[in-house]
């Protein structure tokens, strides 16, 4: 596999090599358009997730054809995610003129995105790419459709990851987050893909969001500086139980935290407050 290159510190040198996570499985979904709420169960009839945990054809339809339903505020904190059948055409606007492609994968792993808002046949989803926050339309007809009730919010201030499942917080970790030279950037990010450490230092495994640093704009020669959550890189007394502002913007956490997140599949949102 290709080596990829994320940036927290100057350990990060190594290579990491993606793996992948299955999708899990969603039995009840609940869109919000407008002010009625519309159950998932009577938009798509019958049909429910398949066994690898994506919708049927005609359930994909169901859900894009709600017009103007936010999908970000689905029930009980389910996410709509998608996978691009393919490099496929992104739009700045639903039927307006094509303003690039989205990728099939992004360093070698499947691009599996966020759905933000559905209309009329088409998603509204971010990307992994910069600049951070990029979102763009696509076909509903060129992806496959999943979801995660899973969500992240790493809380700047308070130095805590929190996981939330199903709306409910679960877990609340003190975390190593960015420095005030090299600060963790703000804003609505979700997991890109998941990757081996490159030492142990790194915990088991390797979370690469869709977050780039606003600092550092090419870590190591790397082509670019992307954030990411793993393990405490020797910095456990540093983290403690309150957490600290030690990183490059990476956020690093216990590594008995660290694996309480292994079932997060790629998708799951990540959103980073300063407050």
């Amino acid at each position: 596999m290709r080596r990829v290159r994320y940036r927290c510190r100057k350990d990060d040198e190594a290579g990491l090599h993606v793996t992948k996570l299955a999708l899990l499985r969603t039995t009840a979904l609940v869109l919000v358009t407008g002010a009625v709420i519309v159950s998932a169960d009577a938009a798509l009839g019958a049909e429910r997730l398949g066994a690898n945990g994506s919708y049927p054809p005609r359930a994909a339809a169901a859900l894009a054809g709600q017009d103007s339903a936010r999908t970000d505020s689905l029930a009980r904190g389910v996410t709509l995610l998608v996978t691009p059948d393919g490099t496929i055409p992104r739009y700045r606007v639903p039927g307006g003129p094509q303003t690039g492609t989205v990728p099939a994968t992004w360093h070698q792993a499947p691009s599996t995105l966020p759905v933000i808002a559905a209309r009329n046949g088409w998603f509204d989803v971010r990307l992994a790419q910069r600049p951070n926050e990029s979102t763009a339309w696509v076909r509903a007809e060129n992806v496959t459709v999943s979801s995660t009730p899973y969500a992240i919010v790493v809380n700047l201030k308070t130095t805590h990851l929190t996981v939330y499942h199903y709306g409910l917080k679960v877990y609340s970790f003190p975390a190593g987050v960015g420095s005030p030279i090299h600060p963790t950037p703000t804003g609505h990010f979700f997991i890109a893909f998941i990757a081996g450490p490159p030492t142990p230092a790194y915990g088991a495994f390797v979370l690469v969001t869709s977050a780039h640093s606003d600092s550092i704009t090419d870590w190591e020669m790397s082509g670019d500086a992307m954030i990411a959550i793993h393990g405490p890189l020797g910095s456990d007394t540093l983290i403690g139980t309150r957490g600290a502002h030690i990183s490059h913007g990476c956020i690093r956490l216990h590594e008995p935290d660290l694996l309480r997140l292994r079932n997060l599949p790629a998708g799951t949102p990540v959103t980073i407050v300063a407050r």
